[in-house]
């Protein structure tokens, strides 16, 4: 057997298709039927003076998108002298979309008619619903099932509408009309939306779309990046954010659509008003504003402060490229801006470039001799514009800055028109970006306006351009972060965790009605995933503890073993620097007696020994605790009895990677001590992030764990090693239906197998990881130009095949969105893993399709591998509730229309095309 079908596009949510990609089919998006409708009905249209069913359907015949408009209102024949009628079902032809401005409680009746007459999208603008209680939440839930019973997507309720600028849609009741432009915007805020709308006209911005989406009911964030992602007219989106609502469909889109377009996020609520009672130290340092910012560099999405940031930041990524590091030359004509911007600088993270003694010496040749001779590079106060132009030609070549910014303020001798004349012809040739700043009023209004429209991003005032920077510097971290190739995985080796023991550790605590593993339990449950724990044994007397104590070797440590108590030290439970038997029994008692005492008989069970351990190393934290938006999220940081003195800590998502795993060690200021300081040498970071990895996975398949607390981990040169943990489960007031849900879907470890070739070598089919990107290089290499001929349909060189860009979004997949499945084995040869063929699924975003597509190395073709890949990955089609798979392949590729023929799908050939198409429905 050969090859066929299409791959994931690399660039697929631009709107265009790339060479490399074969990808047939274009499935119609049901929204559509809300941003490009054909006909609307206006409900509740009415000629009341201020109403919004007045506004509504005035604003739609004031700005023709080319369609029809029906004003629905049983009680008058017509509507500002358009013809009304008295329900759907009166109107003369099936309408696309429904506008409802009309009381709550008569919404569910409408969409019950809407779905009836065949409409594709509606808008609620109504408010009085989840935000007036109980009642109105009810409401919802009664519209969303009469929205099921068809293919209804709703936008709102309680929201302005959206408009369409490109085409003259304004199914608004706004008082004015956006401009067309580029930015796809979406609020969560009607008051916001109205605000932008005004303040855009005033600065000529022009917009895709413009959507106020209310309260969400049904169509959420993932369903509009996704829309906007796949629209060639929108270059750029940009989010005002109240609540995220579905986590993983945010995530999941933004991840997708953010390397071909920047989405730029502001979350408003950065305060939480109420915060969940929590056992652990990981729970209490946890910060939801933090875990947002954390979800936003997973998922690629900036994260900003301000509105007015939102569209700064659009305007300058689509103005310049970004830049490819965190170091700003900052050129000035005034010492005071250039120590703002520096400040502004610092402060977010960014650094100021280290000029290169090679630009030192050119500046020496072009500036006075009392130039600042460092970075911020003050040409002073009498700077022309020659200087400014011989000055920036020498910074922008220097190969330690990433990024350039121009300051001038008004002097005796500057001239802010003439000067940006000469910057605007840096705009575009040093392959880096430039940013600028005319401070002043009028006298700077004609160079502001030259910048501009030479595509240079000018601002007011400097630590406003500075902070930019720093922004889009983010901005190209979390994308690199996104697809950097991590180091191999351990999952499915002799090292790979024991779940089972986990597992059963797990029930035996919820059978006996605990929430709380004892310490013994927890060091345990970390030990079955391979992280390493300090020596420990369970001692119920006296005796067993003098015993226990002299085989481990003095001194050692007691610790109060109890099935309810979690912080011993509330109880003096814990002993140190024991070094000999008298001093252990003394310990035992004086533990017992404290718990006695304090809390009760009932709550002592014994106590552990562990030896006692030199701490020269650091002492970190790693937990895990829930989030209510994103389900279980990760922290690591500064640990110790000061914990939450020190707040250093880094929040993430799981699963993680060990380029995930770094990352988020590297937002610690305890990372740059854990790297070596002071003549103290660097622990083993490779094994840190290794043990952060099985850390992240124990938390996403260990599903009835509510919190976990590693205080502390020990780091040190020689050794990690845990000395204390705690696990807390949740209690019997959650079914496992009701668990949280992770807000990125882990590996689906369930479609892991094993498979016969002919030959009897075993074969492992499973999902594809981040970690494969080597190997597949070598799976490239190995193909022949008549089979890469049959893949793609034309001739790709090996170079295009295996670019780290392409080779790592086929890797880095969201199992969400596709499947991508490998066949491994190990070569008898070399005895190492490789890659023999790979079978993909596609999803589409709006419908209940995927595409296929196989691909397998010429010497294992023929032996039934490809069935056996396109079997599996029909089988995961069917259990993701798939309804058509399809795919296309050469008329001379036999051997793959035979597999798909015997495995089900319809064939038909595609005249003019030289194509057979494939079709199966499920």
């Amino acid at each position: 057997m050969e090859t066929t079908a299409s791959e994931p596009p690399a660039e697929r949510s631009s709107g265009s298709v790339p060479p490399t990609t074969v990808f047939r089919y274009r499935w119609s998006n049901p929204l559509d039927a809300i941003f490009a409708p054909r006909s609307i009905a206006v409900i509740g249209a009415t000629e009341k003076a201020g109403s919004v069913g007045r506004k509504l359907l005035w604003n739609l015949v004031s700005h023709p998108f080319g369609g029809t408009v029906f004003p629905v209102n049983p009680r008058r024949a017509s509507v500002l002298g358009i013809k009304a009628y008295p329900n759907l079902a009166a109107l003369p032809e099936q309408v696309d979309l429904a506008l409802i401005a009309t009381p709550a409680p008569t919404v569910p009746g409408i969409i019950a008619e809407c779905v009836e007459a065949g409409v594709k999208g509606a808008i609620i603008l109504s408010a009085g619903f989840k935000e007036n209680g109980e009642v109105g939440a009810e409401l919802e839930q009664r519209i969303l099932v009469q929205a099921r019973r068809g293919k209804l997507r709703i936008i709102g309720p309680n929201c302005l509408g959206v408009m369409s600028p490109l085409i003259g849609l304004n199914a608004t009741f706004a008082d004015s009309m956006a401009r067309p432009g580029s930015v796809g915007f979406i609020s969560q805020s009607g008051a916001l939306c109205s605000a932008v709308l005004d303040w855009s006209l005033g600065e000529n911005v022009g917009f895709s779309a413009f959507i106020s989406v209310g309260s969400m009911m049904d169509v959420g964030w993932g369903d509009l990046i996704d829309y906007l992602g796949e629209d060639p007219q929108t270059s750029c989106i940009v989010i005002y954010m109240e609540t995220m609502g579905d986590a993983r469909s945010f995530l999941s889109a933004a991840r997708e659509v953010a390397l071909t377009k920047p989405i730029i996020v502001l979350k408003a609520g950065h305060s939480q008003a109420a915060t969940q009672a929590v056992i652990s130290h990981t729970g209490t340092l946890s910060d939801s504003h933090e875990v947002f910012e954390a979800a936003c560099r997973r998922s690629g999405v900036l994260s900003v402060n301000r509105i007015d940031e939102l569209f700064f930041m659009a305007e300058a990524l689509a103005k310049q490229p970004r830049p490819q590091g965190p170091r700003l030359t900052i050129l000035t004509n005034a010492g005071g801006p250039g120590i703002l911007a520096t400040d502004a600088l610092l402060n977010a993270g960014g650094t100021l470039t280290e000029l290169a003694p090679q630009t030192v010496a050119s500046l020496n040749q072009v500036l006075p001799t009392h130039w600042s001779h460092s970075n911020p590079v003050d040409i002073l106060d009498d700077a022309d514009p020659e200087r400014y132009a011989k000055a920036l030609e020498v910074v922008a070549q220097d190969p330690h800055s990433d990024g350039l910014l121009v300051i001038l303020t008004p002097q005796t001798l500057s001239d802010p028109t003439l000067t940006a004349e000469q910057v605007k012809r840096f705009a575009t040739t040093t392959g880096k970006p430039i940013l600028a700043s005319w401070m002043g009023g009028a006298e700077v209004a004609s160079g502001i306006m030259i910048l501009n429209r030479a595509g240079i991003p000018t601002f007011l005032y400097p630590d406003t351009a500075a902070q930019i920077f720093n922004y889009m510097w983010r901005y190209t971290s979390n994308l690199q972060s996104m697809y950097e190739t991590p180091h191999p995985a351990l999952e499915f080796n002799q090292d790979g965790p024991d779940r089972t023991l986990a597992a059963k550790l797990l029930e035996t605590a919820r059978k006996s009605g605990r929430t709380v593993l004892t310490t013994g339990e927890s060091l345990q449950l970390l030990a079955a995933y391979g992280i390493p724990t300090v020596q420990t044994q369970v001692a119920t007397n006296e005796n067993e503890a003098i015993a226990l104590a002299e085989e481990i070797g003095y001194p050692v440590v007691l610790k109060l073993l109890s099935e309810t108590i979690t912080h011993k030290a509330d109880v003096n439970g814990v002993r140190l620097h024991l070094t000999g038997a008298d001093a252990v029994r003394h310990a035992y008692k004086s533990i017992e007696a404290s718990v006695y005492e304090q809390a009760g008989a009932e709550h002592f069970q014994g106590v552990i020994i562990q030896p006692m351990l030199s701490l020269h190393g650091y002492e970190l934290i790693l937990g895990s605790s829930i989030d209510p938006q994103f389900g279980p999220v990760l922290l690591f940081g500064s640990g110790g009895h000061l914990v939450e003195v020190y707040h250093d800590r880094a929040q993430a998502l799981p699963p993680l990677t060990t380029t995930l795993a770094r990352r988020m060690m590297e937002q610690t200021r305890v990372f740059h001590a854990l790297q070596g300081m002071h003549g103290r040498p660097a622990i083993d970071l490779s094994a840190l992030e290794e043990l952060l990895v099985r850390f992240s996975y124990l938390v996403i398949e260990q599903r009835w764990i509510k919190e976990i607390d590693i205080n502390p981990l020990l780091a040190a040169e020689e050794h990690l090693l845990v000395l204390d943990a705690r696990v807390v489960l949740h209690g019997p007031e959650i079914n496992e239906e009701n668990l949280p849900r992770l807000a990125i879907r882990p590996y689906p470890i369930q479609y892991v197998r094993s498979w016969t070739l002919p030959n009897g070598a075993s074969v492992t089919l499973r999902p594809i990881q981040p970690e494969d990107e080597p190997l597949m290089v070598t799976f490239h290499e190995a193909l022949s130009e008549r089979s890469v001929y049959h893949r793609w349909f034309h001739i790709l060189n090996l170079s295009r095949r295996t670019a780290h860009k392409e080779l790592i979004r086929m890797c880095f997949i969201d199992y969400d969105r596709e499947m991508a499945l490998v066949a491994a084995y190990q070569n008898p040869q070399t005895k190492q893993e490789e890659i023999i063929g790979v079978g993909q699924l596609i999803k589409s975003h709006s419908a209940k399709s995927a595409e296929i597509a196989l691909l397998v190395e010429d010497q294992f073709q023929r032996q039934g591998l490809g069935t056996e890949l396109l079997r599996q990955l029909i089988q995961f089609g069917r259990d993701e509730h798939l309804q058509r798979l399809t795919g296309s392949m050469l008329v001379e590729n036999r051997g793959m229309q035979a597999v798909c023929k015997k495995l089900g799908f319809h064939l038909q050939y595609v005249a003019g095309e030289q194509l057979v198409e494939g079709e199966l429905d499920l």
